[in-house]
């Protein structure tokens, strides 16, 4: 079996791919929207507390137990118990599984840009027979390429990462060019929206909830590091670069074009905005990197959900058929389990059209979960003693990120997502079954699994009549 570790760019590269695929395009008009350049600072320098202390979460992680392998599973498993370490893997999976096919639709809607007429439309919104052929196409293609290697997929992540930062540090580049202090400082309350700045941040603050899911990258595969120490530096690596284009982005765009006429925009706003600066050429380029942007995120996404079973089965969270690995290393069992559940849900992408969207919202809502119980865990660790006084004030603040990332969730999604945590339930039973030990549920996870059950109830009433 060939060995199959991953060197600190890769991992950084999977990081920043991860978080940084189809939502920066529109971050421009989707900022300007909503608030005016006060709000959006504000926002940002918020959101970069939080998002920092998270990311030095998975770095003091990474450092007081580097024997913990899997990152989110395995933090959420030793630091609350088996059944809620299953729940982490399980929401987790969904949520990379399904929220992953968000990419291949948006690609093919921007190709539909360039090839899609009135008389004749090929790609529409991603979900024509055209589209899911294609789609479908993309999606065995990187299943193929990850069969072939976690090392060898990691290094074509990390080619298409550079491929795909191109265009938006030209962009960034332009923006800073045209840059206009008197625009820039033009009405920064947004009085026109009629909202107060209180009101503007949080509504910013909704938009770059979304744009830092992947963070957990690197901690995902960290049993394939070349060496571990790499794992929490490659997190914070990530963040602070991804972080740095969002703000440049958001900010820049607000000197280059009035927040009302940004606000105006279509999205991918970043096209139209750079098309204003130099021209045609300008927003071909920026709707190409979109396109290269949203498909090494893919690969980013389908390294994770391969990984997750794999890393659970091990511990015998799930069936033990995920420890299966071919030749190279690849954990395929896990691999054709989360390929042909992106196939299935690009047929009801085809099938259902837009009718797709809950699902999607619900199964990324399950992401946020395990966030809070990294920054949980952490906290558990250094109220026993462990590690020194900054790490209890990151933990203070990543555990309050966190509860402020369900907040701003919404309870409906969360309360639907129990929807889908039910099944799993039964393959976490069905799982401890194999163990030769045959384990039970203790006390505490007898609780929780009975909650769960129970909670069905008023969430099948809410999906009926939501």
């Amino acid at each position: 079996m060939k060995e199959n570790r991953i060197g600190l760019w890769s991992l950084t590269a999977l990081v920043f791919s991860s978080m940084v695929g189809a939502g920066i395009f529109s971050l421009p008009q989707n900022m300007a929207e909503v608030a005016g350049v006060r709000a959006v600072l504000i926002g940002w320098g918020i959101t970069g507390v939080g998002i920092l202390a998270l990311a030095a979460s998975f770095l003091y992680l990474s450092r007081l137990k580097p024997e913990l392998d899997g990152g989110i599973y395995t933090y959420a498993r030793a630091g609350f118990g088996e059944l809620v370490g299953f729940f982490s893997a399980w929401g987790y999976w969904l949520c990379a599984t399904i929220g992953v096919v968000g990419y291949l639709v948006i690609a093919f809607a921007a190709l539909g840009s360039f090839v899609d007429t009135p008389q004749q439309v090929w790609f529409g919104e991603g979900n024509t027979l055209t589209a899911f052929i294609g789609e479908s196409c993309i999606l065995w293609a990187v299943h193929w390429l990850v069969s072939r290697g976690v090392q060898q997929a990691a290094m074509f992540n990390l080619v298409a990462t550079l491929a795909k930062s191109l265009p938006l540090l030209l962009f960034v580049l332009f923006a800073c060019y045209y840059f206009d202090p008197v625009t820039f400082a033009q009405d920064q309350a947004a009085s026109t929206l009629a909202v107060p700045v209180s009101e503007q941040v949080r509504n910013t603050m909704l938009i770059t909830l979304w744009v830092f899911t992947g963070i957990e990258g690197a901690t995902v595969l960290s049993a394939r590091a070349k060496n571990k120490r790499d794992v929490g530096t490659a997190t914070v690596l990530g963040v602070v670069l991804a972080l740095l284009l969002y703000v440049l982005i958001s900010v820049l765009a607000l000197g280059v074009l009035a927040r009302p006429e940004l606000a105006a925009l279509p999205n991918p706003s970043m096209a139209g905005l750079m098309g204003h600066m130099s021209g045609s050429w300008g927003k071909a380029l920026i709707s190409v990197g979109l396109i290269v942007s949203v498909l090494a995120s893919y690969v980013s996404w389908t390294l994770f959900s391969a990984e997750v079973p794999f890393s659970a089965a091990r511990h015998g969270a799930f069936p033990a058929i995920f420890l299966r690995q071919n030749r190279n290393g690849t954990p395929i069992a896990s691999l054709w389990l989360s390929s042909l559940t992106v196939q299935f849900c690009l047929l009801l992408v085809w099938l259902l059209g837009k009718g797709y969207t809950n699902l999607l919202l619900i199964s990324t809502s399950m992401i946020l979960v395990p966030y809070l119980l990294i920054g949980l865990y952490l906290l558990k660790l250094s109220l026993g003693g462990q590690g020194n006084g900054m790490m209890r004030i990151v933990a203070l603040v990543s555990s309050g990120y966190g509860l402020w990332l369900l907040y701003a969730a919404g309870v409906k999604y969360l309360l639907l997502s129990l929807l889908l945590y039910g099944p799993g339930l039964l393959l976490f039973l069905y799982s401890r079954r194999q163990l030769v030990d045959g384990k039970k549920l203790n006390i505490r996870e007898r609780w929780l699994a009975g909650t769960t059950l129970l909670s069905l109830f008023p969430a099948l009433w809410s999906f009926y009549y939501q």
